[in-house]
C-alpha cells in the first residue's frame, strides 16, 4: 500500500452499512491495529447517523493518539450511490441518506483529509490489491447478497463511472420473463441470483409445504443434499449468475473475477458449477479465473483505507510540484 511505511501513521476508516459500521485503524501498509464495530440503527433516521459516524470516527482518532499512532486521514465507505468527487452520499436507501455532504463534515469535525467511497468499489480495490486479486491487474469483484454490485479495478484504480453508478452488474438483464427486480424491471440478475432472489424463489416454488423462511445459504446445502426442489433453484440462479459474469467479461476483458457477499461463503457449492457454467459460455473470449473473496468483511474497511492513502499521496505529490 505505500512505499515508505511510517510506523505511527494510521487511517480512521469506517465501512457503513444499514445494521452497522465496520470500523478500524490501518497503517499505510495494510497491517490493521485496531477494529471496531457499532451499529448503524438506519431507523433513527440520517441525521442520527451521521453524527454516529462522526462519533465513532472521531472516538477511533482519539485512541489512535492515545496509543501513540498519529491518524493522518479518514476513509468512509457507504451503499448507494455515492459522489466520490464531491464527498457527497448522493443516496441510499439501507442508510436514509440523500444529498449528505459526508465527506466536508468528517473534515469539519476531525480536522482530517476525508475522502468518501462507495461500499462495493471500495471491497473491489481491497481484494484487487490486498486480497484474492491481487497481482492481476484486471479484476472485477461481485459482491452478491441482498442484491448484486460490482467494482471493476483496473491497476489498483476502480472505475466509478460518469454519473457515480459503475458497477451495477446485478440489472444486467439475462430473463427477459423473469421476476421483477426492485428497480422495477423484470429479469434483472439480481431479481434471480442474489441471497434474497434465491431464498423467495424457493418459498414460491415450495408453496404451502415450506415450514419456515429458507435462506440461501438453507438452499445451497438442501442442494447439496440432493433435495430436487432445491437443486433446482440453486441451478437456476448459478445458469443466471453464469450469464451476468459472462457479460461481464465480454464488456471488461479480466483477468480475475472475485466473488464476494454472502451468497460467496457457499464456497465451492458455488464456484465449482458456476466455474463450469461460465466455461460453457465462453467462445472467443478468454475465460477469467473465478475464485472467492479473500478478506471477508474487512475488505469495506481496508478499501475505505487504501482510497484515503490514495488521495493523500496524491496531495502530497501536487504539494511537493
Amino acid at each position: 500500500m505505500s512505499d515508505a511505511v511510517d510506523a505511527d501513521h494510521v487511517v480512521v476508516a469506517l465501512d457503513v452499512g444499514g445494521t452497522g459500521m465496520k470500523c478500524a485503524l490501518v497503517r499505510p501498509d495494510g497491517v490493521t491495529v485496531r477494529t471496531e464495530r457499532h451499529p448503524t440503527d438506519a431507523s433513527r433516521g440520517p441525521t442520527a447517523v451521521v453524527g454516529a459516524i462522526l462519533d465513532v470516527a472521531e472516538g477511533l482518532a482519539d485512541k489512535a493518539r492515545a496509543d501513540g499512532l498519529t491518524p493522518i486521514a479518514v476513509g468512509i465507505a457507504v451503499p448507494g450511490v455515492v459522489d466520490e468527487a464531491r464527498g457527497v452520499a448522493v443516496w441510499s436507501a439501507n442508510v436514509g441518506f440523500r444529498d449528505v455532504p459526508l465527506r466536508d463534515l468528517a473534515v469539519r469535525r476531525l480536522g482530517l483529509p476525508t475522502t468518501l467511497g462507495h461500499d462495493v468499489r471500495v471491497g473491489g480495490l481491497a481484494e484487487a490489491r490486498l486480497g484474492a486479486g491481487r497481482g492481476t491487474g484486471h479484476v472485477l469483484f461481485v459482491a452478491i447478497g441482498t442484491g448484486i454490485a460490482a467494482a471493476h479495478v483496473v491497476d489498483g484504480r476502480a472505475a466509478v463511472g460518469a454519473h457515480d453508478a459503475a458497477g451495477e452488474i446485478g440489472h444486467i438483464l439475462v430473463r427477459p420473463d423473469g421476476p421483477r427486480c426492485g428497480c422495477g424491471r423484470p429479469g434483472c440478475l439480481e431479481a434471480i441470483a442474489s441471497a434474497s432472489a434465491i431464498g423467495r424463489r424457493y418459498a414460491e416454488l415450495a408453496g404451502a409445504t415450506a415450514d419456515a423462511p429458507v435462506t440461501a445459504a438453507e438452499v445451497a446445502e438442501r442442494a447439496a443434499a440432493g433435495e430436487p426442489l432445491a437443486s433446482e433453484v440453486w441451478q437456476e440462479a448459478v445458469e443466471a449468475l453464469a450469464d451476468g459474469l459472462a457479460t461481464g467479461q465480454a464488456l471488461y476483458d479480466v483477468a480475475t473475477i472475485v466473488l464476494g457477499g454472502g451468497l460467496a461463503q457457499a464456497g465451492d457449492r458455488l464456484l465449482t458449477p458456476l466455474r463450469a457454467a461460465l466455461h460453457e459460455r465462453m467462445t472467443f473470449h478468454r475465460e477469467p479465473r473465478l475464485v472467492a473473496a479473500a478478506l471477508g468483511d474487512e475488505a469495506g474497511c481496508l478499501g475505505a483505507a487504501l482510497l484515503a492513502l490514495d488521495a493523500v499521496r496524491v496531495r502530497d505529490h501536487q504539494e511537493k510540484r
